[in-house]
């Protein structure tokens, strides 16, 4: 058995409705949705969500620990929600919010406007720090994704945006021969 998937949920300060595939979850920061394969059951049983699968065939393990993980993701979502923070690193690299836009100003010839999804609240405590917060972990982390491609940490002096804990290894530059 998948020790993922049998891990049953705490639903505590959660409501669960299922109807027809889809299980949706409402807390106190809002409602998250999910169809939920037809090989795979979930069931609430005394204040827990207990996941369950047919048979013990691989694709049908895999599906049990996957179910298990965004269900737990979506109840953690809609009660605490989730945060990534980005570093920028370089001179002259700053970031600012224009309404709920973001602002970067990261080195190109241009500046940078990028508009989040409404589901997402972006913060920036200082100019050389973004925090994105929302209660969809999926869409927090491609949001951080999407920022940080637009300048990716380069090796030799670690100029860029990056993960807040993410470690760049700075590469030996060139050195002069003769």
């Amino acid at each position: 058995m998948s020790r993922v998937g049998k891990k049953p949920i705490n639903i505590k300060d959660v409501q669960i409705t299922k109807s027809n595939g889809s299980i949706k979850v409402k807390g106190k920061l809002g409602e998250l949705e999910m169809k939920v394969h037809p090989k795979i059951s979930v069931n609430v049983e005394g204040g827990e969500l207990v996941v369950t699968r047919p048979d013990d065939q691989k694709e049908n393990k895999a599906l049990h620990g996957l179910t298990r993980a965004l269900l737990q993701n979506m109840v953690t979502g809609v009660t605490a929600g989730f945060t990534k923070t980005l570093n920028i690193v370089g001179v002259g690299y700053k970031a600012e919010l224009k309404g709920s836009n973001l602002f970067l100003n990261i080195g190109y010839s241009h500046p940078i406007y990028f508009q989040p999804p409404k589901e997402i609240k972006i913060e920036v405590p200082t100019p050389t720090q973004i925090v994105i917060s929302g209660m969809d972990r999926e869409l927090v982390g491609l949001v951080a994704a999407k920022i940080r491609s637009f300048r990716k940490p380069e090796p030799y002096k670690g100029k860029g945006i990056k993960y807040s804990d993410e470690i760049i290894i700075k590469k030996a530059g060139k050195t002069a021969g003769k």
